[in-house]
């Protein structure tokens, strides 16, 4: 399988100070911007690996600021800021025809990007994203949940997936505190923003709304209100998986990622 190895590229960003960020990059081909969740880069960069193995793509999974212990600028601190931060990404590695490709709050930050309606992106897949409002269906409480209880409501099939603390070393303890400090700051303790879904009206850019039936952090009635909120976006159900489907059902999630991004591709990817 194709691996993936980082690089810290230092992102300018127009008018304030410079970025160091780390971005795994795997494959060769149709490019794709991965986007991890609360879980961090961990949660995608099997799934990078393996799209970047299976199909002619180049796949480049950033490791949001302060995720995995990474430096965080003091101006970085919400989602619209790390959403500017990858379109300058994209336009200093002049990087053309891109799939978004955003997981839980790495979906929410897909969204943004989608508002910023880059010509350098040709299509978006928010998979099990965070974000909207849906009082009638609102994310689960993410703070409020011990590690069992997040597992329960992440996974159609939790055991497979269940962390024994026994097991869990220091530096993996140090690394969770981190992540969990960096989501807080990152997407609230609502993990949504009020505004987003009357923005969403905006979006322009061919959109699918990737879920695992299974989710009961983001319910499939929040998804298919995600998908409502965006013109001419395309719900597609993945069954046998919980908000994390990537983990759960890759080959299933490779399949609708790759024909997606493949059908709205301007230049053809050779097969």
């Amino acid at each position: 399988m194709t691996t993936t190895s980082p690089t810290v590229y230092t992102v300018h960003r127009p008018g304030t100070t410079a970025v160091p960020l780390t971005v795994d990059e795997a494959g060769a081909g149709h490019p794709f911007l991965l986007l991890h969740g609360g879980a961090g880069p961990a949660s995608v960069l099997p799934f990078a690996a393996q799209l970047a193995a299976q199909r002619p793509a180049r796949v480049l999974t950033p490791t949001h600021p302060g995720f995995n212990g990474t430096p965080r600028p003091d101006d970085i601190t919400d989602v619209r800021a790390l959403a500017h931060l990858y379109v300058a990404l994209l336009d200093q590695l002049d990087l053309h025809d891109v799939t978004l490709v955003g997981s839980s709050i790495g979906g929410w930050i897909t969204a943004e990007i989608a508002l910023l309606a880059s010509p350098r992106i040709a299509s978006v897949i928010i998979i099990n994203g965070v974000g909207v409002d849906v009082p009638a269906h609102p994310v689960a409480d993410f703070f409020a949940l011990t590690l069992d209880q997040l597992t329960d409501l992440s996974y159609h099939d939790p055991d497979r997936f269940r962390l024994d603390p026994a097991t869990v070393t220091d530096r993996q303890k140090a690394l969770m505190g981190a992540n969990r400090q960096a989501i807080a700051l990152y997407g609230g303790s609502s993990m949504t923003d009020p505004t987003l879904a009357g923005r969403l009206t905006r979006v322009t850019v061919p959109t699918l709304v990737l879920w695992g039936q299974s989710d009961r952090i983001a319910t499939p009635d929040y998804g298919r209100a995600y998908a409502a909120a965006i013109p001419g976006a395309r719900y597609q159900a993945l069954d046998q998986a919980g908000h994390l489907p990537q983990i759960e059902t890759p080959a299933a999630t490779l399949t609708a990622v790759w024909g997606f991004a493949d059908q709205h591709a301007t230049a053809r990817p050779t097969h």
